[in-house]
């Protein structure tokens, strides 16, 4: 996929590295077509980790893509150098007048907050509700899904007593078996998980706006929509890269706090071996699906006529 962003994005070199196609924005020029207009509003701390991440799996498909990524006006980064922020980054504020195609909304780790107690929650609400009138799907990931499944629906959160850390089974709902977002899709599928809390069927199941349309028997909900696809929440991690929960594990035992080894996730759950990566083909086809049924088929040509 041509990705139209700059070209001294740390992840263009990295992705080029790994000998993933990556047409910056130079060479996007070049090409005379309507590019989508895709927005992330990355809250991760480790944002060039995330960023990289994100565009690994958009440039899998044939589509030009223009991306930008929004910060938040009321936090502060400390984890990303201020430099990366100026140079890559623009505030809410700068970009409430424009009109996207497409939004990502990134997980965060706050998750042992409630929503009210997260000093940025005012802005986050702002956005998603800005979010309703100027794009036309939004991807909610993680802490961003309970956030939005919350703010939107009423859905709450619940703290788990262990933390769901590891490579998952997941399998679609029997109603939701020919939803194009699971297009080419296994009859089982594995997705990364790293979270504290969850949100719960019975309480999703109550608004008849929204609908489980993935499980797994593990981690529970994994995939809710809502709006017609214009709305998805995510609560796994499709995105993680192969080494992410190995990070993860080994950061915290570092620190010396609780964590159990991720489940199915070494070879031979032996975290001397390497990770087994089981989640890759299901995370480029989740975000392609997205991209090409829930974004540019539904999309006007007139981003201007979104609302």
């Amino acid at each position: 996929m041509p990705l139209n962003i700059p070209i001294e994005l740390p992840a263009v070199r990295l992705l080029r590295e790994e000998n993933i196609f990556v047409k910056d924005s130079e060479e996007a020029s070049g090409q005379d077509i309507r590019p989508l207009r895709i927005v992330v509003l990355n809250l991760m701390p480790l944002k060039i980790t995330t960023e990289t991440d994100l565009i690994r799996l958009l440039s899998n498909t044939p589509l030009q893509i223009e991306l930008e990524f929004m910060q938040l006006k009321s936090h502060t980064s400390k984890n990303t150098p201020i430099e990366h922020m100026l140079a890559f980054y623009k505030t809410f504020d700068s970009l409430r007048d424009k009109k996207y195609d497409g939004m990502i909304i990134t997980g965060a780790p706050v998750e042992n907050l409630e929503f009210e107690e997260v000093n940025y929650w005012p802005e986050i609400c702002e956005i998603f509700d800005w979010a309703r009138t100027h794009v036309t799907s939004t991807f909610f990931i993680c802490w961003a899904a309970q956030a939005g499944l919350y703010h939107y629906y009423g859905v709450p959160k619940y703290k788990l007593d262990k933390k769901m850390f590891g490579i998952f089974e997941h399998t679609v709902s029997k109603e939701a078996s020919r939803n194009p977002i699971f297009r080419g899709f296994d009859d089982v599928f594995c997705v990364p998980h790293s979270r504290n809390s969850e949100v719960r069927r019975e309480d999703i199941q109550k608004n008849k706006e929204l609908s489980i349309i993935s499980e797994s028997e593990e981690a529970g909900v994994y995939m809710v929509m809502a709006r017609g696809g214009r709305e998805f929440f995510v609560t796994g991690h499709s995105e993680y890269a192969a080494n992410t929960l190995d990070t993860e594990y080994r950061r915290d035992l570092d620190k010396g706090l609780p964590i159990d080894m991720p489940k199915n996730y070494y070879k031979e759950d032996n975290p001397d071996n390497a990770p087994l990566v089981r989640w890759r083909g299901h995370a480029n086809l989740l975000f392609s699906n997205w991209l090409n049924y829930f974004v540019y088929q539904k999309t006007p040509y007139d981003i201007g006529q979104i609302h």
